[in-house]
């Protein structure tokens, strides 16, 4: 349980929406939330189960408030992304009785509060929740972008390698991130502009993930970031939100370099 110091310095760091909204409409970049958290482990998960196994402790968590239940229904973007719990075992398994680090990243400071305050003291079978800290990540110049977990892109006929160019495939990034910003924001931002000045992909065959009970390929990338404010702004709703889709079962989630 955290403290009452605790609470109050929490809130001192996130931003009220009324505020946030203002600072948009002035030109400001994105506020990206990030709630690190500690993970105990109840039974031993490895390791492609655990995005799986980290987006139930997640759920379950958001699924105790009538709003965020909701929002977990919703066939919207959620918001957030996260990584995989680290540090990751030689032998590829996550051990029973160890306690790993859990990153989460959002854009609304309401969720990042409530990840922190009360979905942290959730557990499942297989994790339970300790403690969580919060912080804002500073606003700098992004070069690159690179994720840590696979970038996934849905097409009618499977990976879309199959039916796009790069040059599409980069689009589609793009849009996908338009689509998070007009959501979250309210406002629909002007599509003409350069986004990335060059791809890199980081895998030699496409990486395999379960979800649903079927399998998906996604790739791990590095992308150059435009020097333009509107790429400075997607790139920050990148770090806070994830790359492509399912971002909130744990696929997307993406670091970065400052210039």
């Amino acid at each position: 349980m955290r403290n009452c110091k605790d609470r109050m310095d929490l809130t001192n760091v996130l931003l009220p929406v009324a505020r946030r909204l203002a600072e948009w409409e002035g030109g400001d970049m994105v506020k990206v939330f990030q709630v690190r958290m500690k993970i105990y482990f109840l039974e031993c998960v490895p390791a492609e189960k655990i995005q799986a196994e980290t987006a139930a402790f997640l759920d379950k968590g958001l699924v105790q408030d009538a709003e965020y239940a909701k929002l977990h229904e919703e066939r919207i973007f959620k918001l957030y992304c996260f990584d995989s719990c680290y540090p990751v075992e030689r032998d590829k398994v996550y051990k029973k009785g160890k306690i790993y680090t859990l990153t989460v990243r959002t854009v609304d400071g309401n969720l990042a509060k409530y990840f922190a305050e009360h979905a942290v003291n959730g557990y499942t079978g297989t994790m339970k929740g300790i403690t969580a800290e919060v912080k804002v990540i500073p606003q700098k110049h992004m070069d690159v972008l690179y994720t840590l977990t696979p970038v996934i892109l849905k097409c009618e006929k499977g990976y879309w390698r199959d039916t796009l160019s790069v040059a599409q495939y980069e689009e589609r990034l793009k849009v996908n991130l338009l689509k998070k910003w007009n959501q979250f924001s309210g406002k629909k931002m002007a599509e003409d502009f350069g986004m990335f000045t060059g791809i890199e992909f980081l895998n030699r065959c496409p990486v395999g993930v379960e979800y649903k009970g079927i399998r998906l390929l996604g790739d791990k990338l590095r992308l150059y970031i435009a020097e333009n404010a509107s790429a400075q702004r997607l790139a920050q709703m990148a770090v806070g939100t994830g790359l492509g889709e399912i971002n909130a079962r744990g696929y997307g989630y993406c670091n970065y370099h400052w210039i």
